[in-house]
This record gives C-alpha cells, structure tokens and sequence, in this order.
C-alpha cells in the first residue's frame, strides 16, 4: 500500500499525551493527493506512483503539465511528487488522503531547509575558529588552512568552507505521527519538520522502522 503524501507545513503547536506530557508538534495540511501516474516494473523498471497536489488556476501551470493532467481527467495540481512502491493497486485518478497514517505510525518527512544566504564556516559548518591571542586577531572566524602545499597541491572539491548556508533538501527521520484529521486534511508528527511556514513537503513510511 502507497504510505506516501505530499503537503504543506502549518507550523508548530503543542498537545498533551495521555500523561499529560507537553509534546512539540509540527501540523502538516497532507492531501487530498491524486494518483497522476503509475509506472510499472515491465515498463519504467520500477514501480512508483506520481501524485499531484494543491489545484490551482490553469494559467499556472504549462501546457505540458495540463496536457498531462487533462489526459486523465484530473484537475490542475500545482505539484508532482513521485512516490517508491512496492505494488502497484494504485491507478490513475485514485484521491489519497492522510487516513492512509495512523497514530503510533514512524513517518520520514522531507522538505527544503530555510535559505540564510551567505554564511561564513564557523556559522555554517560549526568550525571552533582560531585563537585569540598571538597576533591573530583578524583571525578569530576564519577558516584556516585550505590544503598542503606540493601535494596535493589544489583544494579538494568539497571542501567546508564559507558559502550558500540552507536551501537545501533535508529529510527528518522516524517522526511518530500523533495526530491525524481527516475532515480538515491535518496530520500532526512528534518533532521538527525542514522549512518555513507555508513550505512544500512530503511524508513517506519511515525506512528505518
């Protein structure tokens, strides 16, 4: 069965468990998602379901994407997210809502992490900085040595050093879900979840269980 939803982050509040324990919540609006495409292990060689979420206006979206969704009489759905399956019971036009989760359920929940532009490394990366004393007072935030001398002789690709901090796709795994409202489209998980108010997200069964 497809455990899999696209939604958007609400943002943070707090319920009390059954022992009266405050718990930090993330609510998501999950859904309603329609199935916009099955592929199939004889044809792709894999299986997977696309979903569609969020109508919006037709002038919206391209022409590609409305041919797309107007081939299976489907309305127009700001975004496509293709989901990993196992089977494929799924087809084309299927709604799927957040009742597919329970409570108690593990849940990983991707999304897009909050843009801070350009950031130094002792920000970015958490590096110690350098000494205070001994000359370097210039010093302090700076990164240090980027690499030996004649060998290898360059920088290697990768390297931590200062530039874009945030942006980017960042998944929060083994979230319990403790809260799920099928009339208002709500799901509510334990914890943090990547992104701003009003960000596109996407929750699957949990792979590590």
């Amino acid at each position: 069965m497809l455990k899999g939803l696209i939604g958007k982050k609400i943002g943070m509040t707090q319920i009390f468990d059954e022992a009266g324990v405050a718990l930090p919540v993330t609510l998501i609006e999950a859904g309603p998602c329609y199935v916009t495409q099955v592929r199939l292990p004889q044809q792709e060689g894999y299986a997977a379901v696309q979903l569609g979420f969020s109508e919006v206006a037709p002038k919206r979206l391209t022409g590609g994407e409305l041919g797309h969704l107007k081939s299976n009489e489907l309305p127009p759905l700001r975004f496509l997210r293709e989901f990993r399956i196992k089977n494929t019971e799924y087809k084309v036009g299927d709604k799927v809502t957040v009742d597919i989760f329970g409570i108690g359920e593990r849940v990983d929940v991707i999304g897009t992490s909050k843009g801070k532009g350009f950031a130094g490394a002792v920000k970015r990366f958490h590096f110690r900085g350098q000494s205070k004393t001994h000359g370097t007072s210039d010093r302090v935030r700076a990164p240090g040595s980027s690499s030996s001398t004649t060998t290898p002789g360059r920088v290697y690709r990768g390297s931590r050093r200062a530039g874009h901090m945030g942006n980017e796709r960042v998944t929060a795994q083994g979230l319990k879900v403790v809260l799920v409202d099928a009339e208002r489209n709500l799901i509510g998980v334990h914890g943090a979840v990547p992104g701003p108010k009003g960000g596109l997200v996407m929750i699957q069964d949990a792979r590590k269980q």
